[in-house]
């Protein structure tokens, strides 16, 4: 796990489990940008499923903290049946009052380093097909559509596949 890193005001560091409301609610947030008729309403218990990323071992959960606030938040892990060089971003929101201003690329960059020394080499992730601008910001930060994973008519979600920088 990297250390607590501070640039300017904003500090990147793990989440704790008592912060889990707080990161459901700008999660919940950020999520009701990209889909035109609001969120579905699919019975997913989002605070129990930050809970269980918080408190699960395998898991990362990253924050971004300004002014002592939580304004973006990353969860990674290997996805079951993958190979252990291989991370999923399943998560990665950033508060929408706070878009473009950095933040997003800094959380970004401090995934990255904690994959390369976990020892990833390769991360995926899949991105909703309305969320536009968050495919705009991966790819480009590097993020490519994932040949092992092509577009099926009728999905909701867009898989991209990123090559972790090595040594």
């Amino acid at each position: 796990m990297i250390d607590d890193r501070m640039t300017g005001n904003r500090l990147i560091r793990t989440a704790l489990p008592a912060e889990v409301r707080t990161v459901a609610e700008l999660h919940a947030r950020a999520r009701a940008t990209y889909y035109p008729d609001g969120p579905p309403q699919d019975g997913t218990d989002w605070l129990a499923a930050w809970r269980t990323a918080l408190e699960r071992p395998d898991a990362h959960v990253l924050c971004a903290v300004e002014r002592g606030r939580i304004v973006a938040v990353a969860s990674f892990r290997t996805p079951d049946g993958a190979s252990p060089d291989t991370v999923k971003l399943f998560q990665f929101h950033v508060d929408p009052g706070h878009w473009r201003g950095g933040i997003g690329a800094a959380l970004h960059a401090a995934c990255v380093e904690e994959w390369q020394a976990d020892g990833r080499r390769t991360a995926v992730l899949d991105v909703h097909v309305d969320n536009r601008r968050a495919q705009a910001f991966y790819t480009r930060l590097g993020w490519v559509p994932d040949p092992q994973n092509p577009p099926v008519a009728g999905d909701h979600h867009l898989f991209l596949r990123y090559t972790v920088p090595g040594e």
